[in-house]
């Protein structure tokens, strides 16, 4: 049992916490390239993909694995851009760098989550049984590419700084 939770449970809570910061980022990612900040997809994107990353340590393991590695760096990342966004408010070059971190940790999740696809899902696993064959790696690609040329529209276009406040309700 993990955290009082059984493994199926647990398993089934960090699933769906990465399935909602991925739906979110991706919301998160349309609302940039119209330079809007989204600020509620924009914390439920960083807190679910931040809980993603820590649950996946609590599964029981004897070594470290890729996904720890993963994991870990997708933390580094988050907190960067949790600074970037919270404590520097997207100030001069830290928008730049929020924008690259949230592409970063969204892309980082979408990895795992095709990594987990074709070791899970029967006819996913039959293209690419050790995940070196080249469905698994197209498939990887493309999100990589789409991801890198919506974050440097993204980069361009995302100045929420530059938006008029919303008027105060009278």
């Amino acid at each position: 049992m993990i955290l009082g939770m059984s493994t199926a449970s647990f398993t089934l809570l960090h699933v769906v916490l990465s399935l909602v910061g991925i739906a979110a980022g991706l919301v998160v990612v349309a609302a940039m390239l119209r330079s809007n900040a989204a600020r509620g997809w924009t914390a439920l994107f960083l807190a679910s993909t931040v809980l993603t990353s820590v649950t996946g340590f609590f599964f029981p393991r004897d070594q470290v694995l890729p996904s720890h590695v993963v994991g870990v760096i997708s933390l580094l990342v988050l907190l960067i851009a949790i600074v970037a966004l919270y404590g520097y408010r997207l100030a001069r070059s830290w928008r730049w760098i929020y924008v690259v971190g949230a592409f970063v940790a969204l892309w980082l999740n979408i990895f795992v989550l095709i990594a987990q696809a074709f070791q899970k899902v029967a006819f996913l696993k039959a293209l690419a049984p050790t995940q070196s064959e080249p469905p698994f790696v197209i498939a990887q690609v493309i999100v990589l590419v789409v991801l890198v040329v919506f974050g440097f529209r993204a980069l361009r276009f995302f100045h929420p700084e530059a938006q008029p406040a919303a008027p105060h309700p009278a």
